[in-house]
């Protein structure tokens, strides 16, 4: 007959992770959500979108361009990093459904509808972005 202290040694020799205090020490940065910026260049809406959300607890920011000359190109390790994807138009979710089909089946894709009319941290396009997205990331946050 084991006794628990011997059960316990035992998962640990073997890499398991057990009894239940152990797995919730696992999953308590579980609360944040990954929130990834898309558009074409990463040059202007997206490290914008980036840069305004980087300090909220709670939530992990990347920006990327679906483009072939993008300041930081979007990867497949960026798609599996993120919980949601918010895409600046339609056509970048349209690239993005058509180069990682398999990947974005049951990702939240969101598009925002902002035009490429404005510079980095331009006012107006940080409140923009503030508006749009403010309830979607609160909305993934409620996650864990």
């Amino acid at each position: 007959m084991y006794m628990r202290s011997c059960k316990l040694h035992r998962a640990r020799q073997l890499g398991h992770v057990w009894p239940y205090r152990e797995w919730a020490k696992l999953f308590e940065d579980t609360a944040s959500v990954n929130v990834l910026f898309v558009c074409s260049r990463n040059q202007w809406r997206s490290p914008t979108g980036e840069e305004v959300w980087r300090k909220t607890p709670g939530v992990e920011v990347r920006s990327a361009g679906t483009s072939r000359n993008a300041r930081r190109r979007l990867s497949l390790v960026d798609i599996r990093w993120a919980d949601l994807i918010l895409v600046m138009e339609q056509k970048h979710k349209s690239r993005i459904r058509a180069d990682f089909r398999d990947e974005v089946k049951f990702k939240a894709l969101q598009v925002l509808d902002i035009p490429d009319d404005y510079g980095f941290m331009d006012p107006e396009l940080v409140e923009i972005i503030r508006e749009k997205t403010a309830s979607l990331i609160t909305l993934g946050n409620d996650k864990g």
